[in-house]
């Protein structure tokens, strides 16, 4: 049996949301980021900090190596808190290491894959943060097409039929991701103010 894993739920900011009670992980991304001095800010690095340290030791209970440039991407995505794009992270690696390669961030995000600590978001090429890690489950990804926002259901039995069907139709799934696209509550806000605000201009040209 494999090691349990660590759970690396973060305090977000802007009270993002991690409804253990019904399985369901958001990886939300605030507007704010982490940058300023707030006291909010500084519960989330200390957070931050807490679950890269939890994340080096199960690490280390598995025999391998949380490197600095793996733990960096890491934290990267943890910062992030959405899902993000491999060229992105290396954007931000070379802020901080001028001398950043591709190859470097990949390697770095295969070992996390591996490990458990980060899904592949396949329909935005993206990757994210797992946040609940708890030992081979894999639960069903809902993921904002427009902003990349993840959150992540854990309902096995409802996993398991859709297995079923999809096996019953003759297909057989190439990995353990299973994925479902939309617009989370956050786009779908912005997109109507959007249309009230192009109406209300609309209205406004015609009176």
């Amino acid at each position: 049996m494999k090691t349990a894993k660590p759970s690396l739920d973060t305090a977000a900011p802007h009270g993002h949301a991690h409804d253990h009670a019904h399985e369901a992980h958001d990886h939300r991304h605030g507007e704010g980021g982490t940058n300023g001095a707030s006291g909010a800010d500084g519960a989330h690095g200390a957070s931050l900090e807490s679950a890269l340290v939890m994340a080096e030791a199960y690490c280390r209970e598995r025999g391998e190596k949380l490197t600095p440039i793996r733990r960096k991407v890491l934290e990267l995505l943890l910062t992030s808190g959405r899902a993000t794009k491999a060229y992105s992270l290396l954007d931000e690696m070379r802020q901080i290491h001028p001398g950043s390669a591709p190859p470097t961030v990949y390697r770095a995000l295969d070992f996390l894959l591996s490990a458990g600590l980060v899904h592949r978001i396949e329909s935005i090429n993206a990757f994210a943060v797992c946040h609940d890690l708890t030992q081979c489950q894999h639960g069903i990804l809902v993921v904002c097409q427009q902003c990349g926002n993840v959150t992540e259901l854990h309902e096995p039995k409802l996993r398991q039929a859709l297995v079923a069907q999809i096996e019953a139709a003759g297909y057989r799934l190439s990995g353990d991701g299973i994925e479902l696209k939309g617009v989370c509550a956050q786009c779908q806000a912005v997109e109507r103010t959007g249309a009230e605000g192009a109406q209300a201009a609309k209205a406004a040209a015609q009176s």
